[in-house]
């Protein structure tokens, strides 16, 4: 049974007032945190602290709606009070984007990077299901065949897939200062938030502590030495532009950003999202892979565009970005990521390595 997305899921929760505002939920600014994964979904539900009372039957409604979803097996809504109320629109009314950044304030200029890290590279992408963690993880391995020290940071909080591809489960060690000592594989420092959370334990959290996390990961691991500093860090953002992405972006010294898409439209919709995300907040664009460009027929060789066509190469050549270079919907490249054999480290001479080594050359270029 099909699970539904998250407009979906924000559009059925409006249907639940809030009793202060009379606005649907997502309206009133009340659904944070909205974690989707298999099966489950949840969110938090934060109010003002002298409210908690009031919005005891709203949880408890929310949850019994959102179990009731086609696909959903369970749901989760936590009740948590703000320290401040938060602003309350009108009745049935929206804040334009305009208003609402009015409200907002400043964002912080990056003034720093984690110790010992040359450099910062992003991997990002506007929604989910693109290969944004493959091909992060495949430009990492890439990096390092240049033969440079290379790190991975998993900074997708909600679906973290880094102990996965690399088969890794031991988290890391605490060192001097309590600093994280990250675990090693293919050659790779790598340190992600599933290193410390069961697999299916849902990630509730509110943004703030999405943020916290990912702050703690960042600067609390040990990258790399004054001796043997880490020449790159390469960061697993998660999909969208929200909390995690703006602090990442602000607090920190980004060297550049790789935006990940497949041809179609609607992945290139949200492609142009994250692109924007990273120019309002001074991150320069490295350029764009387009993902899952093609599948091979494994009958006659030729070429299946299963996605549509140059999708992703003339977004880029329409905003004026580096093209970095398109990776085919391989099985074998699938097959890796499930079972913690990394074809890029694998197979280096195959055709996709080859391909993340001449993108790796290019994020490279763009960065001396």
């Amino acid at each position: 049974m099909t699970q539904p997305d998250r407009e979906q899921v924000l559009s059925a929760l409006n249907t639940i007032k809030d009793p202060v505002s009379g606005a649907g939920l997502s309206d009133a600014g009340l659904v944070r945190g909205l974690v989707l994964s298999p099966d489950r979904v949840g969110f938090m539900l934060e109010v003002p602290r002298d409210q908690v009372n009031l919005y005891g039957p709203v949880r408890a409604e929310a949850e019994r709606m959102l179990a009731g979803l086609p696909g959903i097996k369970k749901a989760q809504v936590v009740l948590t009070a703000e320290t401040e109320a938060p602003v309350q629109t009108p009745k049935a009314a929206k804040l334009s984007p305009q208003a609402a950044d009015q409200n907002r304030p400043k964002a912080p200029v990056a003034s720093s990077r984690p110790a010992h890290v040359k450099r910062v590279i992003v991997v990002g992408s506007g929604k989910g299901g693109v290969g944004k963690s493959t091909v992060a993880l495949s430009l990492a391995l890439a990096l390092k065949g240049l033969g440079l020290r290379v790190g991975l940071l998993d900074a997708d909080i909600y679906g973290p897939s880094a102990p996965l591809m690399l088969g890794v489960t031991t988290p890391p060690a605490f060192g001097p200062e309590k600093m994280m000592i990250p675990p090693q594989a293919f050659g790779l420092k790598v340190n992600s938030v599933g290193f410390l959370v069961d697999a299916d334990q849902a990630m509730i959290w509110r943004g703030p502590m999405a943020s916290q996390a990912l702050n703690q990961l960042l600067t609390q691991t040990l990258w790399g030495t004054e001796a043997e500093p880490l020449d790159v860090l390469v960061v697993d953002m998660p999909p969208g532009t929200g909390d995690v992405q703006l602090t990442l972006t602000q607090k920190t010294m980004i060297d550049g950003a790789v935006v990940v898409s497949t041809p179609q439209e609607m992945a290139l919709i949200d492609a142009r999202r994250a692109i924007t995300l990273f120019e309002k907040t001074s991150v320069k664009i490295l350029g764009i892979v387009e993902n899952m460009a093609w599948l091979e027929n494994p009958v006659s060789g030729e070429a299946i565009y299963v996605f549509g066509r140059d999708g992703a190469k003339i977004l880029a050549q329409n905003l004026k970005v580096p093209f970095l270079g398109d990776v085919p919907l391989d099985p074998a490249l699938r097959k890796g990521s499930d079972e913690a054999q990394p074809l890029v480290a694998l197979e280096p001479d195959g055709d996709v390595a080859v391909r993340f080594k001449m993108i790796a050359q290019a994020v490279m270029a763009q960065l001396d």
